[in-house]
């Protein structure tokens, strides 16, 4: 039973995650930590951590990351699949349609109106992002004494070396795993 609602969480966030794997962030963790409570928010923000630095799109990533943690290879099959399957389906509807009507100039507008909602989604995917690397929280629960001063340290240098030195941003997220690796070791020893 239990993998049959992940299947169908991850259907849920394969069909209605428009713009992309940070666009599936909010979905996935409502569906996992806020409607079926699989994990803590604690761990999401591991999972997504993990998700974001390994190979591939984010949301297949997570959903491969939760279904091995909940279900073992089963889980990670049909959280995988159910990720998968929505996408698939509605990019051949629409790529047969698209291909066919692409000179109408319906079809353009209809693009144009798309890409606010996309870039909310994505905006909501990196404050979530944020507010869990630096709180430990959602929005809704910022508590200002919870701040993570080893994150918020990490992140400004990291967004200072992105935008003034434009560096390369694997270097970044690879030097900002050492750098927290580092700083947790030296505080864990003292």
């Amino acid at each position: 039973m239990l993998l049959l609602k992940l299947f169908f969480a991850f259907i849920q966030v394969g069909m209605f995650s428009v713009g992309g794997g940070y666009a599936a962030i909010p979905l996935i963790q409502e569906q996992i930590v806020n409607i079926y409570g699989l994990m803590t928010l604690e761990e999401f923000s591991d999972l997504i951590t993990v998700a974001e630095m390994t190979p591939g799109p984010i949301s297949i990533n997570s959903a491969t990351f939760v279904g091995m943690r909940i279900g073992g290879i089963p889980g990670v099959l049909l959280c995988t699949v159910g990720c998968i399957i929505p996408s698939f389906c509605i990019c051949f509807i629409l790529a047969h349609f698209y291909y066919k009507y692409r000179s109408v100039s319906g079809v353009q507008v209809v693009l144009g109106a798309m890409r606010p909602a996309v870039v909310a989604l994505i905006a909501s995917a990196g404050t979530s992002i944020l507010t869990l690397g630096l709180f430990q929280a959602e929005l809704y629960d910022i508590v200002p004494e919870d701040i993570r001063f080893v994150e918020l340290g990490i992140f400004i240098v990291a967004l200072f070396l992105l935008r003034k030195y434009k560096m390369n941003a694997i270097t970044i997220i690879l030097g900002s795993g050492v750098a927290g690796t580092v700083i947790y070791t030296l505080l864990g020893a003292v």
